[in-house]
C-alpha cells in the first residue's frame, strides 16, 4: 500500500503539514466530523423511533386489555341472556302445552266430545258451562276445610 509522505491515515497529525496536503487533510477532517455528526443524528433518530414504538406498544397493550375486558363482559352477558332464553323457551313450551290442554278441555265442554266420539250426554253435568248451572252457588262443607292448613 503506497501512500504519499505526510498523508498516511493514522499518523497525519505527527507529520509536518505540507501545503498541498493541508487542504486534503482539512477536507478529510471536515468529512470525518460531518460523518460523526450524521451518525449522532442517526442514533438520535433511531432512539426516538424506538421510544415512539415502545409508547405505541404500551398504548396498544392497554387498548387490547380494555377490549378483552369488554369482550369478557359481553360474553358473560351473552351467556346470561342465553340461559334466560333457554328458561323462557322451556316455559313457553310448557305454557303452550297447558294452553293446548285447556283448549282441548274447553272443546270437550262445549260439546266437542259428543260430535267427535259419537257419545251424547244429556244430563248436563258434562257441560259445566250449561246455562242452567252457571248461576248456581257452589257450596263447600266444613269437613273439606279441615284439610287446608291456614298459615
Amino acid at each position: 500500500m503506497a501512500s504519499s509522505p505526510g498523508t498516511s491515515s493514522g499518523s497525519s497529525a505527527l507529520l509536518p503539514v505540507v501545503s498541498g496536503t493541508a487542504a486534503a487533510d482539512q477536507k478529510k477532517l471536515k468529512r470525518m466530523l460531518s460523518n460523526r455528526e450524521s451518525a449522532r443524528r442517526s442514533r438520535v433518530r433511531k432512539k426516538k423511533h424506538l421510544d415512539d414504538l415502545g409508547a405505541q406498544a404500551r398504548q396498544l397493550r392497554q387498548e387490547n386489555s380494555r377490549i378483552l375486558t369488554a369482550l369478557n363482559l359481553a360474553t358473560k352477558r351473552y351467556l346470561a341472556v342465553e340461559a334466560e332464553n333457554s328458561v323462557l323457551r322451556t316455559q313457553m313450551m310448557e305454557l303452550s302445552s297447558r294452553l293446548q290442554s285447556l283448549d282441548d278441555i274447553l272443546h270437550l265442554l262445549n260439546g266437542g266430545f259428543s260430535s267427535s266420539h259419537g257419545h251424547q250426554f244429556s244430563d248436563g253435568f258434562c257441560s259445566p258451562w250449561n246455562s242452567t248451572y252457571m248461576n248456581q252457588p257452589t257450596m263447600a262443607s266444613a269437613d273439606l276445610l279441615q284439610y287446608y292448613e291456614i298459615a
